[in-house]
């Protein structure tokens, strides 16, 4: 019996959602810009917005399904729900917030390591402590699927990680089905078991977060995931490589095939920065300017006019990398993907 099972069309102003997926004991990424649909999906499942056709049901129990006239009540919905931002009660304490909606705080906040903010109110909390009351308020009625929208969006930087950490720990010790929703692939990839890219109301692809990686579906996917994304004309080169001359004027070699209008991803953690060309295995050297150079912890992300690098703030700093200076980028032609252009 698969534990959540989901397959609908919600109707919205500019398309419609359309989506099936079934999701065992596990947590479930729906990732994708603002505005694709991923928050209708889970009002769907919640009960929050109705459907025009199709089912949706959860150990076996049915809680919509369009021809049969079936639609489960809301608050007869064995669901958890994280709303985003959290939505906690100000003027409660953690406690009464986690149990406005019924069922023993105690142990959930125990469980969670709040147990002392039990007398607390919001206002008194982190962006983690108010992260952990609402789930422990989602958890208070047993619920058999846990929601969770955007969980990371109200933390700031400097503790996202930890929080991030803590939460993919909770969430595989729960053993629940968990949908989760963010436009952060990043966050996706740590927290979920798979991963489902959105777009438009449409899933466009499902995968563990190393086949989204590894194998985009499309160049969408591809940039959903960091990559950057490159067009060109491709054709067969010398070595059984690909030679594919960039839109942007030089031509990069590739050990995929393709042929024709042809779309290239490299990722940039694959692309490496110096000064003058290096003598190694990389085939592909892009002389390029400088645009930004944005530190993310102990690595930098490096944003050329042609395409993004992320390489470590010791890298960075050794080559005294400024914005307007010029540097070449290499990568290998096996980090090199062809993709259909689209």
């Amino acid at each position: 019996m698969v534990p959540l099972s989901l397959d609908f069309s919600l109707p919205r102003r500019d398309f419609d959602v359309e989506l099936a997926l079934d999701a065992g004991a596990e947590t479930v990424a729906l990732v994708g810009p603002s505005g694709s649909g991923k928050t209708s999906i889970l009002r769907a499942v919640a009960g929050l917005a109705r459907p025009v056709r199709g089912h949706i049901s959860c150990a076996g129990d049915t809680w919509f399904d369009a021809d049969r006239g079936v639609d489960v009540r809301p608050e007869s919905r064995s669901v958890g729900y994280v709303f985003q931002e959290y939505a906690l009660f100000p003027h409660l304490t953690v406690e009464q917030n986690v149990t406005f909606g019924g069922g023993r705080a105690d142990r959930l906040l125990w469980r969670l390591r709040i147990e002392h903010l039990a007398k607390a109110k919001p206002g008194e909390l982190s962006g983690g402590e108010r992260q952990r009351v609402a789930i422990a308020r989602a958890l208070a009625r047993s619920p058999r699927v846990l929601l969770l929208d955007e969980p990371m969006a109200a933390l700031d930087p400097h503790t996202r990680g930890g929080v991030r950490a803590e939460l993919h720990d909770l969430l595989r010790e729960l053993g629940l089905p968990a949908l989760l929703v963010t436009h952060d692939f990043e966050d996706a990839a740590a927290l979920a078991d798979r991963v489902g890219v959105v777009a438009a109301g449409r899933l466009r692809q499902v995968g563990s977060p190393a086949e989204l990686l590894g194998s985009p579906a499309d160049p969408f996917v591809a940039r959903l995931a960091g990559a950057n994304v490159l067009s060109g004309v491709a054709a067969r080169a010398a070595g059984g490589l690909t030679g594919v001359l960039l839109d942007a004027g030089p031509t990069i070699y590739a050990a995929d095939e393709a042929s024709g209008r042809t779309d290239v991803v490299v990722y940039p953690w694959d692309v490496s920065l110096s000064h003058e060309a290096p003598d190694d295995s990389a085939l592909n050297h892009l002389r390029d300017e400088i645009v930004s150079v944005t530190p993310l912890g102990n690595r930098a992300r490096v944003r050329l006019r042609t395409l993004t690098a992320e390489i470590t703030t010791a890298s960075a700093d050794r080559l005294e990398l400024r914005p307007g200076g010029e540097v070449v980028a290499a990568f290998k032609a096996t980090a090199t993907r062809l993709l259909p252009h689209t």
